[in-house]
């Protein structure tokens, strides 16, 4: 019998190892195994397939041991691994390494454990050894690296062979599991106290030992309240210490146990509460139910603010009580923050969530209770969908447009929406597209019958959609003097009003840091990084430059380094400076900031967003951030900063995106009372897009791009590859690049673009040439194009000189 085993690594396919006959009965696809690569190397894989096949091309290892007792990748995981592979020729390994949580991919560490084979012998160590020595006595066993430590780097190798001559020690390179289960201690009461007489009589001999009766009293008031009484929870109650609770545990009045706890405590009411729906909302759900029983994929485009996610939250509940799970996806983890909180009233302890702000532990216990179907609905970013799902009835991906579901880097390069639809396939469930300004390429599948169309055009209850209105930018230039920059007059008084009505605003601006470049005014010279090939960003809250690609920061300079001029200014602005500002202009305001740079702590955007619901937030300034489903009453007016910067991005998608932005952000003004404002600084005022946006016209601005879409050949109407060539010698990059592109032009029915520099030509010293593809909708010749892709890839990078070139690829790219 032989496995097909997936290893955590870059390799293009996985490898096949003999399972021993002891091993044969246990042994099951989704389990992981022990194995060596190599001479020395030990690691973790997953069975993908057992079989009777025998590889022609090398001699076959046995696995080494098997780590699970169950499965921990289910079948249908299996398949959606293989799909994602396939279709975004991505390794298996990088498959695997995104999909499991950290823990779950056990590491080889090799040990050392202390055992001697004479335990009265009498042993003569040197110096060095002595030390360790005195460490493995202690300890009994040390990692590899903790005794290289101990002994120090020089005399390392020297002490391990000395340990190994005396015969003292054990090399063990078994695998070790880095997941393990939070511990908490549990205080309880000792047996001979349990009846009242005897604790009264306790309470007495107690008397004279003040901290002691504290610590006793608090634990009975604990013990009222509580099933179990932790110990940190009694130290906080008793101001005491752990000390003084041993000295009870010594006397035998409380006894000490330790159990494995959850580290995923939600705080939620779990009152069930009912959903009314209003009369456009109950017509939208009654075509949602005859859609979902008619096609397997449905797109609900809802205008912001039309309480879609009612509509959601009733569906969720139809599959929760036929016994199937559901996923609530969403672009962003930021947005998971506001929804949880209203989700948890209809949910309660089903509900699960899901992203890369939980530790490594924490992801683990989650993955564990969806296996166990302990948690009935999971809400979460693109990487919820490797969760090990049993009974998926639905998935629902919510503002199905957005470019943060395609995953950039690492490989896997996928997005999330088309795969949901696929790993809905593979469950038999049916998917929800919902967006308030779906992309272009889900109105086209609607549009062609290959998705159901579901509308709801108004807001709930009723409420109107926000006045927009389009502000000449110009008018800035009037008032420059005054040292305002960034908000033209009409957009102050604007301010001003809604301050006055007790209103929320927000502002937005599509760029972090304070001055998104300097420039030398006498020479033109710009900052740049010395690794990539982009200006850098000055943050004034770290008083430094910084590089946004590869994270490095540079002092300010004052002078410039090519003509010697002092006369260094700031160019175009940031949310920091907007910031800046706006607490100039209104000094009585109370002002945040929500971006990237702002919200890097686990808990910073819930705290930001308890502070905006409960209206300790006058004006908040953010980047898309603030774009993406936040849904505040009191939030009345919206400044759009900089619509210019939106619409001349160098993308296809460009006016798409610039589209959706102004829309979504507009949509977060007069939710509740109809009241809302919305102010978009624009220069070129005549922008068609400006025109849609002002409307709110969804329909007539799809109408107009798939036109140009179908002119200029590209999505929907074509699939896009794009192949990226990575090198820290230009040379090697264009050269490899334009080997490709040539063997690619051979090729029948597809165009091929470049080599060209990458919009940003330089990354971490890396130089990066694009070649794109364009070709047809036919899936053969994908398939084909795909194949001949990986055989160049390897027939380059075998070549002389190309060991470290990076070739990689990204299917269906979105920009």
């Amino acid at each position: 019998m032989f496995a097909d085993i997936i290893l955590p690594l870059n390799m293009p396919q996985a490898l096949t190892y003999g399972v021993p006959v002891d091993m044969q009965e246990a042994l099951r696809p989704g389990m992981r195994v022990e194995i060596s690569l190599g001479k020395n190397k030990q690691y973790s894989g997953v069975v993908e397939r057992i079989h009777h096949d025998k590889p022609d091309a090398y001699d076959v290892k046995p696995i080494r041991s098997i780590l699970d007792e169950v499965p921990v990748v289910n079948e249908k995981q299996l398949k959606f691994w293989h799909w994602i592979s396939g279709y975004y020729v991505a390794a298996p390994g990088e498959v695997m390494h995104a999909a499991l949580p950290a823990h779950l991919k056990l590491m080889g560490e090799t040990r050392v454990q202390w055992a001697p084979q004479e335990e009265k012998a009498i042993y003569h160590w040197s110096d060095a050894a002595y030390v360790a020595v005195e460490a493995l006595e202690m300890r009994k066993e040390l990692s590899i690296s903790e005794l290289r430590n101990i002994v120090g780097v020089r005399f390392f190798a020297a002490v391990l062979n000395e340990l190994l001559d005396a015969q003292t020690i054990i090399i063990n390179d078994a695998l070790e599991p880095s997941y393990r289960p939070r511990r908490e201690k549990i205080i309880a009461l000792a047996a001979a106290y349990k009846e009242e007489k005897e604790l009264m009589q306790l309470f007495d001999q107690l008397s004279r030992a003040p901290k002691q009766l504290n610590l006793l009293m608090a634990y009975t008031e604990l013990s009222i309240k509580n099933s179990a009484v932790r110990q940190q929870d009694l130290l906080e109650r008793s101001d005491a210490t752990a000390a003084q609770i041993k000295s009870l545990v010594d006397k035998g009045v409380f006894t000490v146990t330790e159990v494995d706890i959850d580290r995923l405590n939600y705080m939620g009411n779990n009152v069930v509460k009912e959903i009314e729906f209003t009369p456009a909302q109950q017509k939208a759900y009654t075509e949602l139910e005859k859609s979902l029983n008619d096609d397997n994929v449905t797109l609900l485009h809802g205008v912001t603010g039309s309480g879609k996610t009612l509509l959601y939250i009733h569906e969720i509940k139809k599959y929760l009580a036929v016994g199937k799970q559901a996923l609530f996806l969403l672009p962003e983890i930021g947005l998971t923050t506001q929804l949880v909180n209203r989700l948890l009233a209809y949910f309660g302890e089903e509900l699960g969530v899901y992203h890369s702000r939980f530790s490594n532990n924490e992801r683990v216990e989650i993955w564990e209770k969806v296996q166990r179907g302990k948690y009935k609905v999971v809400v979460g970013p693109r990487s919820a969908l490797w969760l090990p799902f049993d009974k998926l009835g639905l998935i629902i991906v919510d503002e199905e447009h957005d470019a943060s579901y395609k995953q950039k880097d690492p490989a896997p390069r996928f997005h999330a929406r088309d795969a949901a639809i696929y790993l809905a396939s593979l469950h038999g469930a049916k998917t929800i597209l919902g967006s308030a300004t779906p992309s272009v390429e889900s109105l086209y599948n609607a549009q062609q019958g290959k998705y159901a169309l579901v509308q709801l055009k108004e807001r709930y209850l009723g409420v109107n959609m926000p006045a927009i209105e389009i502000i000449n930018a110009k008018s800035l230039e009037t008032i420059r003097k005054q040292g305002i920059r960034l908000l033209t007059p009409e957009l102050r008084q604007a301010i001003v009003e809604a301050l006055q009505q007790k209103k929320q605003v927000i502002l937005f601006q599509n760029r972090r840091g304070y001055a998104p470049f300097q420039l030398c005014t006498v020479c033109g010279w710009v900052p740049h990084c010395k690794n990539c090939s982009v200006s850098l960003t000055y943050h004034k809250s770290t008083d430094k430059l910084h590089c946004h690609y590869c994270g490095m920061r540079y002092a300010i300079l004052h002078t410039c380094p090519q003509c010697g001029s002092n006369k260094l200014v700031s160019k175009s602005f940031g949310t920091e400076k907007i910031e800046e500002e706006v607490q100039q202009i209104f000094p009585k305001a109370r002002v945040a900031r929500m971006d990237v740079d702002s919200m890097r702590g686990k808990h910073s955007m819930q705290e930001l967003l308890d502070l905006l619901e409960k209206q300790k937030i006058d004006i908040l300034v953010g980047t898309q951030m603030v774009v993406k489903g936040l849904d505040f009453a009191s939030v009345g007016m919206v400044g759009i900063l900089s619509a210019d910067s939106l619409l001349s991005y160098p993308d296809f998608r460009v006016n798409e995106r610039a589209f959706q932005l102004m829309e979504q952000v507009s949509g977060r003004a007069g939710r509740v009372d109809g009241a809302g404002k919305v102010y978009i600084q624009a220069h070129n005022i005549q922008h068609p897009v400006l025109r849609f946006v002002q409307e709110h016209d969804v329909r007539g601005f799809y109408e107009t791009e798939i036109q140009y879409r179908q002119q200029f050949a590209y999505p929907p109407f074509v699939r896009l590859i794009k192949i990226m060539f990575k090198h820290k010698d230009e040379p090697k990059a264009i050269q490899a690049a334009a080997q490709l592109a040539n063997t690619l032009k051979t090729i029948e029915g597809i165009q091929v673009q470049g080599p060209v520099p990458a919009l940003v030509s330089r990354v971490r010293n890396y130089y990066i040439q694009e070649v794109w593809i364009k070709l047809g909708r036919d899936v053969k010749q994908l398939d084909r194009v795909k194949q001949f892709l990986k055989e160049e890839r390897q027939h380059i990078t075998a070549q002389k000189g190309n060991t470290s070139l990076q070739i990689l690829f990204d299917v269906d790219p979105v920009s």
